[in-house]
């Protein structure tokens, strides 16, 4: 059925260029796709090819291209987009095959200047090859997204961790070489020496990556960024998930025609018949929706109210976002938007995160593994104070109850982040060792001090 889908794609006046193969197992095999409203687009942007790369668990890659540069406006990232292509295999046949049907597709490709990569894209020499008129560049957003997820998995203090995303990002906004060039001191200097190698520091002070993008403003950055991660996020929520090939490469192009039919309401260039109809949701989805329905009732059957409450909130954040998840033999990785964490979900459920570890409940991360698995909160996941008729609940429960049930104001805002603040830095100095004890119980003895004065004794 959805392959017979496909082929309806192709008929009509306003067909788009539609090449795919089926497999021995009358499967989707490969497939390219370019709508005629992409073809108008690069028509009128052909300089500069933005490339990216989306795998999914079956082991087949995404390709989407989309235009970059001056005059590409970067709050229409939806309708950048302009060729979608998934190869039989990421090899060098199959680049070669979803390049030159590009080219078919496209016989302005020689007007390419530009083109920009992620640094995991291994098969350059194939690219210029097919496109040998083309600078082929790393892409800022993608130098952005790769030193992110290395700062997430580095060994170093949190705080540590925290200040060089920060910096990152306002680096990254303002790609001066006087900025980049901080960046790599900063980097230099926090990072232990033997981690330095896998930041490939020196794309820092590559000064082509970065006069592609140099020429947008603050704002413009801003923008551009943002957009980008939706666009990515979008292309990953449809072509990332458990369902065939050929549902997954509907859904995502039913959802960007229902998009771009949007944007061609105020963009006479961007226009496209508006006559489709919502697709109907597919069995797969229908059943993810039934785990989460059961999930949700597990929590309100298990768990006291607050922590009901409280689980039920971060499980809200996990069905409007998009999940990672990487198993291993015994802890499986969980990224949600940007936080990865380590979870555990055997016995008493726990993750890395600092909602698991304040609380002691299923946090998003645990809840993300069970909707993933399909599974439902079993009873020995869940600690013993926080069930319900448990008759010696410990004081953050009592609290905690008293918390959920009171109207919001000021105080009781500032209450809860100095009640949280308080855990965390306890934890970390009960954690750390002696010397390290010694060196943080001092910054906050004069931290304390400078806050009251030197004249009054202050309890730390």
């Amino acid at each position: 059925m959805a392959l017979s889908a496909l082929k309806e794609l192709q008929a009509g006046d306003q067909a788009p260029l539609l090449v795919f193969e089926v497999g021995r197992n009358s499967q989707l095999a490969s497939l390219s796709y370019q709508s005629p409203i992409m073809r108008r687009v690069f028509m009128r942007f052909p300089e500069v090819l933005f490339i990216h790369r989306t795998p999914n668990p079956r082991g087949k890659i995404l390709y989407t291209f989309l235009v970059d540069g001056p005059g590409v406006q970067p709050e229409c990232s939806l309708t950048r987009i302009v060729y979608f292509s998934v190869p039989v295999k990421e090899n060098i046949e199959g680049l070669v095959q979803l390049f030159q049907t590009f080219k078919k597709f496209n016989p302005e490709w020689e007007r390419i200047c530009t083109i920009l990569v992620d640094p995991y894209f291994s098969l350059l020499p194939v690219l210029a090859m097919e496109f040998p008129s083309a600078e082929i560049l790393l892409s800022a957003f993608h130098v952005c997204k790769f030193l992110q997820g290395k700062f997430y998995r580095l060994a170093i203090e949190q705080s540590v961790k925290k200040l060089l995303l920060t910096n990152l990002q306002y680096t990254m906004c303002s790609a001066t070489a006087s900025n980049l060039k901080k960046m790599h001191t900063l980097l230099s200097d926090s990072v232990p020496q033997d981690l330095q190698p896998d930041l490939h520091l020196t794309w820092l002070l590559d000064d082509r990556i970065w006069l592609a993008h140099r020429w947008r403003s603050k704002a413009e950055s801003i923008c551009y960024f943002r957009d980008l991660e939706i666009t990515t996020r979008v292309i990953s929520q449809f072509f990332g998930i458990e369902l065939s090939l050929e549902r997954s490469i509907l859904s995502l192009l039913d959802y960007l025609k229902q998009n771009i039919d949007k944007e061609g309401a105020s963009n006479p260039d961007l226009s496209t018949p508006a006559n489709s109809t919502p697709p109907e949701p597919s069995a797969e989805v229908t059943k993810l929706q039934e785990v989460e329905a059961c999930i949700q009732h597990s929590l309100q059957t298990i768990c006291a109210e607050p922590a009901a409450q409280l689980c039920l909130v971060e499980f809200a954040v996990v069905q409007r976002s998009i999940q990672l998840i990487g198993s291993s033999t015994d802890k499986v990785n969980v990224q949600i938007l940007e936080d990865m964490h380590e979870v555990h979900p055997q016995g008493p459920g726990s993750c890395t995160c600092h909602f698991s570890q304040t609380f002691g409940l299923p946090c998003r991360h645990i809840l993300a593994v069970l909707s993933s698995r399909q599974q439902v909160l079993q009873p020995e996941m869940l600690p013993e104070q926080w069930k319900p008729g448990c008759r010696t609940p410990p004081n953050s429960v009592a609290s905690l109850a008293n918390i959920l049930g009171s109207r919001w104001n000021v105080a009781l805002d500032k209450e809860l982040l100095v009640a949280f603040l308080t855990g965390e830095v306890r934890r970390l100095l009960l954690q750390c060792s002696r010397e390290e004890f010694e060196r943080r119980y001092n910054t906050l003895r004069e931290l304390a001090d400078s806050w009251i004065g030197p004249y009054f004794q202050v309890q730390v």
